[in-house]
């Protein structure tokens, strides 16, 4: 993992501030809020498919 990292560096404010541009000009402003509400969506189903087997393997363990 530190080796990806290390040639990435640190990434700052104007790094950032170009990956927006970047992603503004090949989706669109229409496109972001959606692109964005999926994003989310897969994040909060990742986390609670993640609590759900954390809990299982607690119940598992209680056997």
């Amino acid at each position: 993992m530190s080796a990806l990292f290390i040639p990435l560096g640190v990434v700052g404010p104007w790094q950032i501030i170009l990956i927006v541009v970047i992603v503004l000009l090949l989706f669109g402003g229409k496109k972001i809020p959606e692109l964005m509400r999926g994003l989310g969506s897969g994040l909060k189903e990742f986390k609670d498919a993640s609590k759900d087997d954390s809990t299982d393997k607690k119940i598992d363990d209680n056997k």
